[in-house]
């Protein structure tokens, strides 16, 4: 039987009844505990654009739709999801739903939710910061207790893929304890509810015994099979993973790629992946000179060996991609031009652009990417592009090159989209001064693919367009464009019940041990 660690120590008076008795082995076949990256920044569901944040709500929170392992949007507090006409979807919802609190979920909640998501200044005078990701919604009908009616502004054919990530609270609850409270207070409508948020520490959940059971279309359904769950917060690497061979935790994300064979060899635990959805790439500043040439940014990309960097660094867990989009979105298409490792013509491009004797610039990122920023550089400075690395806390880092006014030259950065479809990630990032431009890119081809895209609802003209605007950003090349890294998990040896999927969230809803 494993050691309970100091920080469960003083938990369980806060999960179990004064008097109450549970013997060590049922205990501890009750108790499931993740390592994790990243503390929550809020418990609001509606505050926040934060994927580890996501993770800990989603499991206290449920949505209309949620999504499946293999990335499928299916009904969850729904009953049937459809649509009706270009600008209405329907939803018909579970009639047995119960939030924590005991009060059941209606349609009003539904519309709550909704509006305080879209509306300008409907939490309590803040706008939430997730508006843009329901795109064109205008508003949710109550069309009966049970029924509500989503209305577009225009057709947008990936809205019911953007539905996973918005879950439902309670009307009653919030106009009762105000919006400002739902940052450290939960009741949701999830398969568990909260006992203890410990900053900077642990998140401790027990089992919401009323739970309806969540999605009928990812078996089994009924409550959790666990009496509680604990996040605990263990930002260091070597100590997570320390964690989970000395059995005081069951599931570890980001694990890093050097301790694979470690944890695969121990016996007590094993490796998992899953497909990502965050393609990685350096930002180049269009705007201004030396990156402003084409011919440079081309050279920029022959410079780099990318499977070199894939099997050193990332362990081979990793895709190349020739542009902008995931293999697994939609709108991918093979056979898009891919820039060849070929040091030679970078040279000779840079040489045509003026650049015989090379040039100097700073690649920007973040702490967590400094290795594999300083292996790019040293390909960089070979061709002639002399590269030096400057490490930024990325608070710091993400304002400087968001804005509209570029000074920098290179950033080393990803943009990820959970929903898999390109208005997640090609839209934001390469649409004129859209929200996360930060090349600078602009081309007025594009702009129309992607504004046309938005809301074609026939699939292969949609598709088609995508992969068009795709092409052009490819020769453009306002990045370099590098990977698309798998996430990588472990989890104990006795964990059964729970596998990841491409949305990177660890859903425990139907996690348990073997005996």
């Amino acid at each position: 039987m494993r050691k309970t660690p100091w920080f469960l120590a003083v938990s369980a008076v806060l999960v179990f009844p004064l008097g109450a008795t549970i013997s060590a082995g049922s205990a501890e076949a009750a108790e499931l505990r993740v390592g994790f990256t990243q503390d929550a920044l809020t418990l609001d569901p509606a505050n926040h654009r934060k994927r580890e944040t996501e993770t800990i709500i989603r499991n206290l929170y449920d949505g209309v739709m949620t999504q499946t392992a293999d990335g499928r949007a299916v009904p969850e507090l729904a009953e049937s999801f459809r649509q009706i006409d270009s600008l209405t979807y329907e939803a018909k919802l579970r009639r047995n739903v119960k939030f924590h609190s005991g009060d059941p979920m209606t349609a009003a909640d539904i519309k709550f939710t909704f509006d305080r998501l879209t509306k300008e200044k409907a939490m309590g005078g803040q706008t939430s910061p997730r508006q843009s990701l329901l795109g064109p919604l205008a508003d949710v009908l109550v069309i009966d207790d049970y029924t509500v009616h989503f209305k577009l502004k225009a057709p947008w054919p990936v809205f019911p893929r953007m539905l996973p990530v918005q879950e439902v609270v309670s009307k009653k609850f919030v106009e009762k304890v105000g919006h400002d409270a739902l940052a450290t207070q939960v009741n949701g409508t999830g398969p568990f509810k909260l006992v203890e948020w410990r900053r900077g520490d642990s998140i401790i959940m027990e089992r919401f015994a009323d739970y309806y059971g969540g999605a009928a279309a990812i078996p089994p359904v009924g409550a959790a099979k666990a009496d509680r769950v604990i996040f605990k917060i263990i930002p260091e690497n070597a100590s997570r993973v320390a964690a989970l061979l000395a059995g005081e935790v069951d599931i570890i994300n980001e694990v890093p790629i050097h301790t694979i064979g470690q944890i695969d060899r121990s016996g007590k635990a094993k490796v998992v992946k899953a497909n990502g959805t965050r393609t990685f790439f350096i930002a180049l500043n269009v705007t201004r000179p030396p990156l402003n040439d084409l011919r440079v940014r081309q050279a920029a990309n022959h410079a780099i060996d990318k499977k070199t960097l894939i099997d050193k660094l990332l362990g081979g867990a990793a895709t190349s991609v020739a542009g902008v989009l995931s293999p697994e979105s939609f709108g991918y298409k093979p056979g898009l031009r891919e820039y060849a490792f070929d040091p030679e013509k970078a040279k000779s491009l840079l040489a045509q652009a003026g650049h015989a004797n090379g040039l100097d610039v700073v690649l920007d990122t973040e702490g967590a990417f400094k290795d594999q920023a300083e292996a790019i550089a040293s390909m960089l400075t070979k061709v002639g592009i002399r590269t030096k690395v400057q490490v930024w806390e990325g608070a710091v880092l993400t304002p400087i090159w968001r804005g509209e006014k570029k000074e920098r030259d290179m950033y080393l950065t990803s943009w990820g989209s959970s929903a898999l479809d390109p208005t997640g990630i090609f839209v934001p990032t390469l649409r004129t001064k859209d929200r996360g431009n930060s090349s600078g890119y602009s081309n007025p081809n594009v702009d129309r693919l992607l504004d046309a895209a938005e809301t074609e609802l026939d699939v292969e003209k949609r598709a088609g367009m995508y992969h068009e605007a795709e092409k052009i950003v490819a020769e453009e090349a306002p990045w370099i464009f590098l990977w698309v890294p798998q996430d990588i998990y472990a989890v104990g040896s006795r964990l059964r019940g729970w596998e990841p999927g491409s949305d990177s969230r660890i859903n425990l809803h139907r996690a348990y041990f073997a005996n």
